[in-house]
């Protein structure tokens, strides 16, 4: 049997001192591989007589070719939700180039999620992506314990600046991150309002037992703060319609009420925006409202929504990106992800004349 026949991906990348996934990627071409890794990829397959036509096989037969992605949510906010759909399409984008797949979980109870994870080590995935951030989350040192290479979105982390002389050490569990910045965008819908003559401003946030809740209430504390404001005016939502509709009524049955509400997400505010309209309130005459995660309905709005676009499609890309990496034993603790942008639109005016 002639040589190329024997020849494995397996076999060039333990001549070229390389992972398989190496070996992929410098063919395709779709991530950056040294020109001297390069090199000594095609040099040892030149000598192999192996081509590339190949690795798709090899690479299935020698590791799962999917990642995992366990999501803890009810159905109904997953439907309603367009952080979930964009995500995900990102992190499908990568995982076509490189010939991988994604296997999705929905689960409703912590046991279930734990199941999730065991089959998940158990070898039907080579790494998984954690999202949705707890306080003091278990999901980090679980995946320690199962020995399963993982990821997290995690807007806490420290991201890593590119002068940097060396990654940063990272606390939890020695999961590597993509940082997901909100904070910014929190002060600048802040700042808007105040701008806009808004002094008595409240903010429905998302569930606290999350690090991106607690992130968001803690940015609309410090950007009030920062302004001379009262930051006390929070309530707790669940990211849901009807708590949207159900914190907002609250809100406008404290006197004086509220002139503007920054909700966590779009679905909360679009909740909240009706509510307020359906008591006979004029939005932004009467009450300024801004969102957060920026859906595809909030420009279509009467008025438009003001909202944040989080770059959720890039985020699940550079995640899934940044988990190759990972199993390629080549990663930073922390790596940077893009900035969200506040989209301004017509829920933003001056608050009514007392």
């Amino acid at each position: 049997m002639p040589q190329h026949r024997r020849a494995t991906i397996g076999a060039v990348a333990e001549r070229a001192g390389v992972s398989k996934a190496t070996v992929s990627l410098a063919y395709s071409g779709k991530r950056p591989v040294s020109e001297e890794t390069r090199r000594r990829v095609f040099e040892a397959a030149a000598e192999l007589g192996w081509t590339a036509s190949e690795s798709a096989r090899a690479l299935a037969t020698s590791r799962t070719a999917a990642i995992g992605l366990v999501i803890a949510r009810p159905p109904e906010i997953i439907s309603t939700d367009p952080f979930f759909p964009r995500f995900i399409a990102g992190c499908e984008t990568v995982l076509a180039e490189v010939g991988m797949s994604l296997l999705l979980s929905v689960v409703s109870t912590e046991v279930d999620e734990t199941a999730a994870y065991r089959r998940y080590a158990a070898g039907r995935v080579d790494g998984v992506i954690l999202l949705d951030l707890e306080v003091d989350d278990r999901r980090p040192r679980l995946m320690t314990e199962l020995g399963l290479p993982a990821v997290r979105l995690d807007p806490s982390a420290s991201p890593v600046s590119s002068d940097a002389g060396s990654p940063e050490a990272d606390d939890t569990a020695g999961i590597p991150a993509v940082h997901a910045e909100n904070a910014s965008a929190v002060h600048e819908l802040v700042n808007l309002l105040v701008e806009a003559g808004h002094r008595r401003i409240a903010h429905v946030s998302g569930p606290l037992q999350y690090v991106h809740g607690v992130d968001r209430r803690d940015a609309f504390v410090a950007a009030m703060t920062a302004q001379g404001l009262d930051p006390s005016m929070i309530v707790e939502g669940d990211f849901t319609a009807a708590s949207g509709r159900e914190r907002t009524a609250e809100l406008l049955r404290r006197t004086p009420r509220p002139t503007a509400i920054l909700y966590s997400n779009d679905v909360m505010a679009i909740a909240g925006l009706s509510l307020a309209r359906s008591r006979g309130l004029r939005v932004p005459e009467d009450l300024s409202v801004t969102g957060f995660d920026d859906s595809d309905l909030a420009a279509h709005l009467s008025p438009g929504l003001t909202s944040v676009s989080t770059g959720a499609e890039a985020a699940g890309a550079l995640t899934v990106r940044t988990l190759l990496e990972v199993l390629d034993g080549t990663v930073p603790a922390t790596v940077s992800g893009i900035g969200p942008v506040v989209v301004r639109r017509e829920s933003v005016g001056p608050p009514p004349v007392s």
